[in-house]
């Protein structure tokens, strides 16, 4: 048996306790409130930002990979890449989620900006561990409501895609060089938007939209 080297051994020790931050839940059961919503978006945003972002690297640096996290500037480089991603993962997916539960309902846009508002908002809260700063988160909230003033809910509805941030922000946040980059821009932003494929197949069969409607519904009511 090929013992691992002690350097390996503790990269890879690192690189286990770095991945397990963001909040990555899953279960299977109904969304059928609001809570559940905020749930799945919460965690599934994590779940896509963390697998690409690192897929990405690995990618990149191969057999280089757990033992550059033992550098702690490459570590502080990947937490600021990983909460820019998740952001814009979340944003994604609370815009596209909000749609389904709309789509057919007597939700108007007023109702609909909300719950995607609170839905952003609490995907954040879930991982407030990882935000320490302040005017970063802030820049996350304004940019999500000025998305949200530009939002066509029937567009979407009608097949229109939400999925526009994650990719921009997986390939511009990830600690590669730039020269890399413009060689893998198409790959690295197809690879988010074909993980993106399952997760709104799982939505579409656990969504209960019209519960989920009138849970929000009363809230805003």
């Amino acid at each position: 048996m090929v013992l691992l080297s002690a350097k390996l051994v503790s990269g890879l020790a690192l690189l286990r306790q770095f991945a397990s931050r963001l909040t990555v839940r899953r279960d299977t059961a109904p969304i059928d409130s609001v809570e559940a919503l905020y749930g799945f978006v919460s965690t599934r945003a994590a779940f896509v930002a963390q697998k690409k972002l690192y897929g990405y690297l690995k990618a990149r640096m191969g057999t280089r990979y757990p033992s550059m996290f033992e550098d702690e500037a490459f570590v502080a480089s990947v937490n600021i890449a990983k909460m820019h991603v998740f952001a814009a993962a979340l944003s994604d997916l609370a815009v596209h989620a909000v749609a389904r539960v709309g789509a057919g309902s007597a939700l108007d846009d007023a109702c609909r900006h909300g719950l995607a508002q609170r839905c952003f908002r609490a995907g954040l809260a879930d991982n407030a561990a990882e935000m320490r700063d302040e005017a970063t988160l802030a820049a996350w909230l304004t940019a999500f409501d000025a998305r949200l003033e530009g939002v066509q809910w029937a567009n979407l509805v009608a097949g229109g895609d939400a999925f526009s941030e994650s990719p921009r922000a997986l390939l511009h946040w990830a600690p590669i060089a730039d020269r890399l980059k413009r060689y893998d821009a198409e790959i690295v932003e197809n690879s988010i938007r074909f993980a993106w494929i399952e997760i709104r197949r799982d939505l579409a069969r656990r969504l209960d939209a019209r519960a989920v409607a009138a849970d929000a519904a009363l809230e805003s009511g």
